[in-house]
Formats: C-alpha cells, structure tokens, sequence
C-alpha cells in the first residue's frame, strides 16, 4: 500500500520535515526512507535528503519503504488484547488469513510485531485495532492525544440526569480527574460514551462509582476509523485513506 500526497505549503519544504509533521514518519526514519529510494516526486526517484518539495507536487512513498501492518480487528468476548494468563487467548493469535475479511493484500508472518494499540479488555468486544506502525500507536495513545473513542454500553441499575452529569464531569480516578466524558441515554438501560483518554477499566469505574453495574460494553468507533459492516471475530486491513484520516483526525470517505 503506497501513501500518495499532494504538497499545499506556500512555501518550498524540505521533504524529511513535512513527513514528520504530517505523521507519515520522523525526520531520521524519512532520511533513510529517501537514502533507500522508496520516495517518489513526481514520479521521479528522490534521494537528496535536502530536496524540498513545492506546492502542487505530489509525493508517493513506496510499499515497501516502510509500510507497516495495521488491522482492524471486531474482538469478540473472552479474547484478552495483551499478555495472556494461562488458558487465555490474545487477539494477536487471531490475526490470521483464515478469519480475514475483505481484500488481503498483507498478512501477518513470523516477522509481524502487531501490537493492540488501545486495549479492550476481556469481557468488553468490539473494534480493536493492532499495528506495527509507531505513527498510528502516538495518534490513538499518545500522551497528547484527543482521539474519541465511542462505546455503547449497556448498565444495571437507575439512570437519572444527576448520574449522568457526574460521568460527564467530575469524577476521580486513581488521584487524577477524569477528562471531560460525552455521556447520553440512548435506550432504557443503554448509554452512549465517547471518551478522550483510555484508563484502566475506565468506563465500568465510572459506573461503579455511580451505582450502575455494566452487563454489556462495546467500542465501535476510534476518532474516524468505525467497525461498520466487520463480522465478530474477524479482521480487515486498514486503507491508505483510513491511515491518513486516524493519523490527521479527520473523517474518512466511505
């Protein structure tokens, strides 16, 4: 999968500082990626690590330089996202070619480090996702990142708007507030969550802490990448266009 850009700066940047700063890679992995051969200006090899790029240039990074596996994976429960106990099950095990959804034109292999990057725990389902890719892990976790991630959960337990405005703001966790939370009632004991941070167990605290006890959680969406139509159990191949919109924050076309 090779990443396609079209240069808008007024102003000639060189090719090494645009990349870090639009997320593609940092400065150093740019340099080795342009030393390699793998950019394109143009349609023409580049290899000057000084080289800028001007305005209405289209810059291609080729598959090989540096295209790292990323999968969207529909967790089902009992799967457990990291390191396993004994007789569990980690999500990583289930990135496989027989449960893939979709066009499969990368697969993972022996050489394959997919890590989850936003982990979900083992009684929680829904959309998960799992990279080699350091750029996609700082957009979702990064200690500066606003990523929303969007839940729907199901709570035992009475719902009333004084509840409700303690989730959305308020509550402590560990010593530390809690950021903001976007927290609505969309069915009789069902509630919707989009946060911006991802602690430890986070939603179902918050609602212990509010005397509702949670039966069901599901994430279905992280900033703008969504589960859509991904049966349970199964994985896709993030596109080219999913990657830059997670990474710039903005929302895909579909």
């Amino acid at each position: 999968m090779s990443l396609t850009r079209t240069y808008d700066g007024d102003e000639p940047q060189r090719i090494n500082k645009w990349l870090a700063q639009t997320g593609v890679c940092s400065r150093r992995e740019a340099d080795t990626l342009i030393a390699e051969g793998f950019v394109t200006i143009d349609g023409e090899v580049v290899k000057d690590a000084g080289r800028k790029i001007e305005k209405g240039q289209t810059l291609t990074l080729e598959e090989d330089g540096g295209t790292k596996l990323t999968v969207i994976y529909n967790k089902p429960l009992g799967i457990v996202s990291g390191q396993p106990e004994a007789g569990e099950t980690p999500a990583v095990r289930m990135i496989r070619r027989p449960n893939h959804y979709g066009q499969l034109t990368q697969w993972p292999d022996q050489h394959s480090r997919l890590a989850p990057v936003g982990r979900l725990d083992k009684d929680s389902h829904g959309l998960l996702i799992l990279s080699e890719d350091g750029v996609i892990a700082k957009a979702i976790i990064g200690p500066n990142s606003e990523l929303e991630k969007e839940y729907i959960v199901r709570v035992r337990g009475p719902i009333f708007e004084a509840k409700l405005k303690w989730l959305r703001h308020g509550l402590e966790l560990d010593g530390r507030k809690l950021r903001p939370a976007g927290v609505e009632q969309i069915g009789e004991q069902t509630l919707k969550f989009i946060l911006t941070e991802g602690r430890n167990r986070q939603i179902r605290r918050m609602c212990d802490m509010c005397e509702l006890r949670v039966i069901d959680l599901y994430r279905h969406r992280i900033g703008p990448i969504h589960i859509g139509d991904l049966p349970e159990g199964q994985w896709r191949l993030i596109s080219d266009t999913e990657r830059t919109s997670l990474i710039s924050g903005t929302k895909p076309d579909r």
